[in-house]
């Protein structure tokens, strides 16, 4: 079975395929062969995650050597469900947005923690948020902002 995760759909019961099936030591298509198992990507991303409880059980002990992805969504997603551009996720960004996101690489895939960077805002999860170029938010009380660096802010609702 495949699904398509939403852009904030976090991958706390997910492994990432490609780690998985290096530590396995199996091919990267392997899971297309067995019984129900469960794989998910996000939206226009070749990235392959799968369900833990899903993998067969000869396999188990290797879902436990993967890293937990617990709170973490996929860069891209965290990018387009926020509306930043992608480039604000580098150290070379003037922006300096990255110093305020918990980013981590695993085999040449990024993925941000969500959950993290809203608890570091107070944020509840299910609040819809954008961040934006501060000169483009309506004053307050208008639109509720926070302001995350000189430059850019924080909108949620």
């Amino acid at each position: 079975m495949k699904f398509t995760l939403s852009a904030n759909q976090c991958l706390d019961d997910y492994v990432l395929n490609a780690q998985f099936c290096e530590l396995a030591d199996i091919s990267s298509n392997a899971y297309q062969f067995w019984r129900d198992v469960v794989s998910s990507r996000y939206e226009n991303s070749r990235s392959v995650f799968l369900l833990k409880k899903t993998i067969p059980k000869k396999y188990q002990m290797i879902v436990d050597k993967c890293t937990d992805l617990s709170g973490y969504v996929l860069s891209s997603a965290f990018c387009s469900f926020t509306g930043l551009a992608h480039s604000h996720l580098t150290s070379s960004n003037p922006s300096q947005f990255y110093k305020l996101v918990d980013v981590m690489m695993i085999n040449g895939i990024k993925l941000v923690n969500l959950k993290k960077f809203y608890d570091d805002f107070g944020l509840d999860y299910d609040l819809q948020i954008y961040i934006e170029k501060c000169k483009y938010f309506s004053p307050t009380p208008f639109e509720k902002r926070i302001r995350l660096t000189p430059t850019l802010c924080l909108g949620y609702y």
